[in-house]
Formats: structure tokens, sequence, C-alpha cells
């Protein structure tokens, strides 16, 4: 019977081609609004500012030939020469040529270009009326071409990174590809070429084109599940061993708490291994299976009946969340190994990304005091949390981040999720820092970090540390598609020159306004209407409030002994670290 059923699910996944079409009228329609009732109303009827402001900036030699440059990248003979060439790349890899992911990748190309050819076809639009730098070629505005082919041409090579690449490079190479259309948009508007408006419907078309093509061809590629049919590790419980006549109770020193999909049995090996290698044999080792009710599993139980050497936490910062639940304040060491999709306080711990190498370096290392936040609101029980929690934009994007996509794409699902949220109104709030008086604001989202780096290194808190005694909070609004720019641009600055730490500071404001940070012990949000909620990468209940307030130093984790010297030698020399924490020592 599941056999049927799955050959069912195979020989249906080509129906979602059948989405193309419907992609391909839904942007007609777009685009006859944007060129007819809109075209007069706000914020359509003010987008000619933008690129007459970018036009104002041509005298600058270095901007012109910058934009010509990734313009040039979006035009038909780049995308094409660079697809025949990724194309014949992936079929010759010798050993494993990926005839999937090739399918996946030009057929991603083509299908955007016909969708693009279709809709230009039913909508036209005319370009920006300004001296123009790149040759105008005979079609409407709207969509823009360049940034359509782009997304699919390097958005599906990001795909295509995801599911092969491994190690530090893979967020790198993800990063770097996709940061490709949005450049060559800017370059296009830059250049005379496209609208704001244009651009937003070329990312559409290609956002959409992947998002359809991408389970058709790559659906269950590297799924790494456990079999029916092969048994998972034991749950060892205490149990005896006969040795020379004599029966001897073996008492588990180590409780493992495993993820089964984000851990599944051959990588559940590789850390049995690691265990024992520092010491920790198998019969001093208890594993346990979480569940989607239980997400730590029968941790608590095991707690109540022995105090381990060690816990170790293999999966998400969802299961490493509900680790913290119940180990903070026993004292018992945390050893953090990333198996999730963000795994977003390996990152900010300078933890390795690799879960072996992460469970070997800690098993070395000392153990470290750190703080957690604890949080409630209305509809949300008292809970702890060790990286953020987050009202608004982000729990949106959150929330409706495709489970599949997660599973296939990593963290670049919420990427895709993100892009369905941008226009999403701002709410009106109240936050409460430390009890002082409440300041109104309006924002897209809170959030409240214990640490404040995301994914690619994106520091959307800069002055977060984990073991600082203080939470610190970012009220995110930007204002039109300028305030989206520049708080992309302030953070991506960041990034690029490798920002120093923010230190603690009062209440300041940064990108046009765009980002307003504070530093608290406790924060109380209130929104004038329900919200999206989410805990560490988690949804939770929509509500209209979050209270949070720091427990400091209240978990214990096991951390490589490079990170903290590497630490200590730059606090000794004055300057502060730029991704990783220095957390306070177990004494």
């Amino acid at each position: 019977m599941k056999r049927r059923r799955g050959a069912a699910a195979r020989g249906a996944r080509p129906l979602l081609l059948l989405l193309l079409p419907v992609q391909a009228a839904l942007l007609i329609g777009a685009g006859r609004v944007v060129t007819g009732p809109a075209a007069h109303h706000w914020p359509l009827a003010a987008e000619d500012r933008i690129p007459r402001a970018l036009a104002e900036q041509r005298d600058a030699p270095v901007l012109t030939a910058v934009s010509k440059w990734l313009s040039a990248l979006g035009s038909t003979q780049v995308v094409v020469g660079l697809t025949v060439a990724a194309l014949l790349a992936l079929l010759g890899l010798p050993r494993v040529a990926l005839r999937h992911e090739a399918l996946f990748l030009g057929f991603a190309v083509a299908a955007q270009s016909a969708v693009f050819v279709l809709v230009t076809a039913f909508v036209e639009r005319p370009r920006p009326d300004l001296p123009r730098l790149d040759a105008a070629p005979p079609t409407s505005s709207f969509p823009s071409g360049h940034v359509g082919a782009s997304l699919a041409l390097y958005g599906g090579l990001a795909v295509i990174a995801a599911l092969r690449l491994r190690g530090p490079w893979r967020p790198a190479a993800m990063a770097a590809l996709l940061l490709i259309p949005p450049a060559v948009g800017l370059a296009r508007v830059y250049r005379g070429m496209h609208y704001p408006s244009d651009i937003a419907g070329g990312l559409l078309n290609g956002a959409a084109t992947l998002l359809i093509t991408a389970p058709v061809f790559l659906h269950g590629r590297h799924r790494s599940t456990p079999r029916p049919d092969r048994p998972h590790l034991p749950a060892q419980a205490a149990g005896a061993d006969s040795r020379g006549g004599r029966t001897l109770l073996v008492v588990p020193t180590v409780l493992v708490v495993r993820h089964p999909y984000g851990c599944p049995d051959d990588l559940a090996e590789r850390l049995r291994a690691v265990l024992d290698g520092h010491g920790h044999t198998h019969r001093e080792q208890r594993w346990i299976r979480t569940t989607a009710e239980r997400p730590a599993g029968a941790l608590a139980e095991e707690l109540a009946a022995r105090r381990p050497a060690l816990v170790v936490a293999c999966g998400g910062d969802g299961t490493l969340r509900a680790c913290a639940e119940v180990l903070a304040g026993t004292g018992i060491p945390l050893a953090v190994v990333p198996c999730g999709t963000g795994n977003l306080l390996a990152r900010n711990l300078g933890l390795p990304l690799d879960p072996a190498a992460a469970l070997d370096a800690s098993l070395a290392g000392d153990s470290h005091l750190i703080d957690v936040g604890r949080v409630r609101g209305d509809g949300l029980a008292p809970t702890r949390f060790t990286v953020m929690a987050g009202a608004g934009f982000d729990a949106a994007m959150v929330k409706d981040a495709s489970p599949r996509l997660k599973s296939r794409l990593g963290w670049a699902a919420y990427v895709l999720s993100a892009l369905r949220h941008l226009r999403d109104p701002s709410v009106r709030l109240t936050i409460r820092v430390d009890g002082v008086r409440p300041r109104r604001r309006r924002a897209r989202m809170v959030v409240i970090g214990n640490v404040g780096t995301l994914q690619g290194g994106l520091p959307l808190l800069p002055g977060a540390r984990p073991d600082s005694g203080h939470l610190d909070v970012v009220v995110f609004d930007p204002r039109g598609p300028a305030g989206w720019l520049a708080a992309a641009t302030h953070l991506l600055s960041r990034v690029l020159r490798r920002h120093p730490q923010t230190p603690a500071a009062a209440a300041r404001t940064e990108a046009g306004g765009a980002l307003e940070y504070f530093t608290a012990t406790r924060v109380d949000v209130r929104c004038a209407r329900p919200q999206p909620r989410e805990l560490d990468g988690d949804p939770v209940t929509d509500g209209t409030r979050l209270t949070a307030w720091i427990e400091p130093g209240a978990l214990r984790v096991q951390l490589p002994r490079t990170t903290a010297v590497r630490e200590g030698e730059e606090q000794r020399h004055g300057n502060s670290p730029t991704r990783t924490a220095a957390p306070r020592r177990a004494r």
C-alpha cells in the first residue's frame, strides 16, 4: 500500500507544472493592475522618483561601471551561456552526474523565460522616461526579464548548493548566489531600464518558477530519514552486565536527546563513535528520541531518576530550546550538536556546523555559563529560549516556511517565505523596557534576542552576547522601498566589514530609523492586534503580548577550548569578538 501511494505521489508531481500557466496569468493580472488602476495611486505613482534619484548619481564612474557589470549578469547572453556551462558541469561530474539537478536548472531557466515572454505579450509598460545606459529591448518594462532570469539561474544554483555542498562553504555560496538577482535589479533601476515594481515582478516570476519546478525534479533527493526496515539505535536503560558470574548495574552517564529526522541513524552512529572516543562507552550512553509532542523526549523523567555527567542535544534550535527548558539551573553541562535548519545557537557560540566535529570539539573543551531568556504572553505559558523571541514579520516568515522546502533547501526556505510577507502591514505597539515609560511605535516586527547573528553572519542584533546578563531588542520598521533598501544595506555592510560588536548602550536608531535598538533585563511588548510569534525559530500561537526577561548564567554548555582562547585574546587586546561568544567559565 505504501509503495502504491509513493508511486502515485511521484506521478502527481509533474502535474505541478500545470501551475506555470497559473503563474503567467497571475503575473499578467499584476501587470494590468500596475499599468492600470494602481498606476496613479501611491506607491506606484511615486516610484519614478527612485530611478530619477539614482540617475543623479551617474557622475560616479565606479557606480556606473559596477552597475554595467551587474546588469550583464542578467542579460540573455550571459544567462544562456552560464546555464549551458552549468548543465555540462552537472552532467559531466565523474561518478555522481547530477541529472535531476541539471533537469531542474535547465527547466527553471527555460520556464521562467517562457512565462516572461507570455506576460510581456499581454502587458505593455513603457520604460522610465530617462536617459538609458543600456539598449532597450522591444519588450514591456514589466516584469524585468533580467531579474527573473538571474533568479531562475543563480537561485537554482543556490538550491543545488543547498542540496550538495557541505561545510562552511555551503551558506557562503548560497548567500552569494541569492544576492545576485536583487543586485541585478538595483543595477537595472540605476541604469534607467526599469521601475522598482518591474524588479518586484521579475523576482516574483523567478521565485515562483523555482518553487514550482523544485518539487518536480528534486523532491526526495538526498532524503536522510530513518528507514523502517532498519532497527533504530536502542534507548539504553540502566541495565545488567554479567562479568565473571556477577551482575553489575550499568548507569548511563551521558543522555543523548536525538531528533530522529535531523539526526538519522548513520549520523547517530558517528556521534556514538565520537562519544566513545572521549571515554563515554556505548554502555554509558542513553539515547532519547524526541517527538512532535515531546521535543525534549523523556529528558525530564531521566533527570528525575539520575544525574548524568552530560546531556547531548542532537537537533535544531527547537530541540536545544526544549533541552534548555529542562536543564536551566541544574548545572548539568549541555553539548550542542547542530542538526537543524538554522542552528543559530551553534553559530553564535562559534561551534563547527558539522555535527560530529561540533561534538568532538565540545567534548575536548570546557563548560561555560550562558544566559537564557524567559518569555510569556497571552496564550503562551512561561517558557525559556536560548536564541530569540519575536513577533511580526520574522514569525510570519517562520510560520509559513514549507517543511518540505526546509528539508530540501535548509534556511534558504525562510528567504522564499519572507518574500511573501514583504508587504505585510506594520502594527501599532507599545514597548516597555525595564519598567520605564512605554514607548509607542509602528513596526513590522520586534525581536528580543539572547544572541544576535543570523545565517550568513547577518548581525540583526550586533550587541547581543549570550553571557551579557541582558537581552537585546530590535524594532524593525522600514518605510517603503527606500526603508527596506536602507535596512538591507546597513545590515549587509556589517557583514562585509566583519562588524565590530556594538557595546550595550541606550536606545538608538540606525538605517534612517528603520532599525531601533534597546537593551534590557525585562521587555514588555503589546501589539494593537494579534501577531504571529516565534521562539527560537518555532512558531507559537498568535497573540498581542510578549513579556521577556533574562536568567543570567542559567545554562551550562560545553564549548571548544579554541573559542575561549580566541575570545580571551580579543578581549585582552581591546577588541570585541565578531561572531562567537565568550561565555563565563563554569566554576
